[in-house]
């Protein structure tokens, strides 16, 4: 089983950004009803004032007035489905697993044109509200396991540096960097994220596209 993030790894982009953004199209008065509430969220979180669940309820405000339903998250994907890497549509397995902090309603459309499947985080399309925890981090790892026990990952995949727990349970890690792909012994997976020098040899790089 191969596990993958979405965001920024699989997709060229951030799905949640790409997706009000498109709402907005649809529906300008969004941005007046909702930006109040998503700058004091961003400021507050910031701050360290409110959680990170909290901060992404207050960003999926708009979803209030503009219902995520099965059309609007169609019509989207419609558009977006072409930001799909094409290194990962060349390798896409049916076993595949996404692991992502986006929300689940969001990325559900796209999981079932790919045939594979989802774990993400539970944010009400209708309200916005968050249900659990943010599938981030640590809490990756907790719902893989919840999921799939003791199923050992093959490879996984990433471009994030929050996903360091998940990429140690795994066979084999990789980091994305848009098309870019190495794969990195997880001793030395902080300095690499963190930009330091790294000499990388023809078997750490899986592949240049």
């Amino acid at each position: 089983m191969n596990v993958y993030d979405f965001d920024g790894t699989i997709y060229n982009g951030d799905t949640s950004i790409d997706f009000y953004l498109f709402c907005i199209k649809k529906k300008p008065v969004l941005l007046f009803k909702c930006l109040p509430l998503q700058i004091s969220g961003t400021l507050s979180y910031f701050c360290k004032c409110i959680s990170k669940e909290k901060y992404k309820e207050r960003f999926f405000s708009f979803l209030k007035y503009s219902y995520a339903d099965n059309a609007l998250l169609e019509q989207f994907w419609d558009k977006k489905a072409a930001k799909i890497k094409k290194w990962y549509l060349k390798q896409k397995n049916e076993s595949d697993v996404i692991v992502s902090a986006s929300p689940e309603f969001l990325l559900k459309p796209i999981c079932h044109r790919l045939n594979v499947s989802l774990i993400a985080t539970k944010v009400d399309a209708k309200t916005g509200k968050i249900a659990g925890k943010n599938c981030h981090g640590k809490e990756k790892v907790r719902r893989f396991k919840s999921e799939y026990h003791d199923t050992e990952i093959d490879e996984f995949y990433t471009d994030s540096k929050a996903d360091i727990p998940l990429a140690k349970i795994a066979k084999k890690a990789f980091w994305v960097k848009n098309n870019k792909i190495i794969r990195f012994p997880i001793k030395l997976l902080k300095g690499i994220l963190e930009g330091c020098n790294y000499d990388m040899t023809d078997k750490d790089e899986k592949r240049n596209t």
